[in-house]
């Protein structure tokens, strides 16, 4: 099974400040860079950032796992630094015959080309009431997105693309110091949601914007997208002896605390 990992942003991304985690992974510039493209009534209108951090995500990851539960025990090991940090667990996948692609290929075998001296964007489709649901697309509207998607990837433009399914099915990871909690969806804040992205490599935000508007895009109605840029991690070489056996501490504490709860589990019978 494969799921999308989103860090969810806060004061502390908003400031540019990347997390030791999610690696590796995709982080995004601060929100004053972005723009948001709104569709209405058939015209498009454009917001720049800043945008509130609650509505944002700061970076993704997308990592295979046999299970949900494996997936949420896989993120509560991550280091734990990054206290305050709320990372979202999502199912990908859009609903329909859409098929996502990355470094690995499309469908058709093709493979996508990094171009370096392009810069990588990264186009969120915000989610709304239909996506939430998981309403399928008309099989001939998942063809044309298909297609789209291949020849994106065959002009050297799309790097990476994929659905989300609805928040039924995800979970939010807390942070808290040595301590993590463990939230179930569905998340009803649907405007602070993603149903799914593209990568895209583009010489400006303007090429971005315009390839952006050009997508047939499976909602006919009203919809919203977030563009931001995306730039490398950085590497966290500053991390100091004691920051490292305060880490074993923690990772530690968690060892014990889930041995607990088996043991626990095993004593109830249950």
């Amino acid at each position: 099974m494969e799921f999308m990992v989103l860090r969810r942003a806060n004061q502390s991304t908003e400031r540019g400040i990347q997390p030791p985690a999610l690696e590796p992974g995709t982080f995004l510039r601060p929100s004053a860079q972005a723009v948001r493209l709104l569709r209405r009534d058939g015209e498009w209108s454009e917001v720049h950032g800043p945008f509130p951090p609650k509505e944002l995500v700061a970076g993704f990851v997308l990592l295979e796992a046999a299970s949900r539960e494996d997936i949420i025990e896989q993120v509560r090991w991550w280091p734990l630094f990054d206290s305050g940090a709320v990372y979202e667990i999502r199912d990908a996948g859009c609903p329909g015959n859409c098929v996502g692609f990355d470094e690995r290929g499309t469908a058709a075998g093709t493979i996508p080309q990094r171009k370096e001296e392009l810069t990588r964007y990264v186009v969120f489709l915000r989610s709304d009431a239909d996506s939430e649901s998981d309403a399928v697309p008309p099989p001939e509207v998942i063809d044309v997105m298909n297609a789209t998607n291949e020849s994106g990837v065959q002009q050297g433009v799309l790097l990476a693309g994929e659905g989300l399914k609805g928040t039924a099915s995800a979970a939010r990871v807390h942070y808290a110091n040595s301590k993590t909690t463990v939230v179930d969806g569905p998340f009803t804040e649907v405007k602070e949601l993603i149903a799914g992205y593209w990568m895209l490599q583009a010489a400006s935000m303007e090429e971005a914007i315009a390839w952006a508007k050009s997508y047939p895009y499976p909602q006919p109605g009203d919809i919203t997208l977030e563009l931001r840029e995306a730039c490398e991690r950085v590497s966290h070489t500053e991390f100091t002896p004691e920051m490292v056996a305060a880490e074993a501490r923690m990772r530690a504490e968690l060892l014990e605390a889930g041995l607990r709860n088996a043991f626990s589990k095993a004593a109830r019978g249950g």
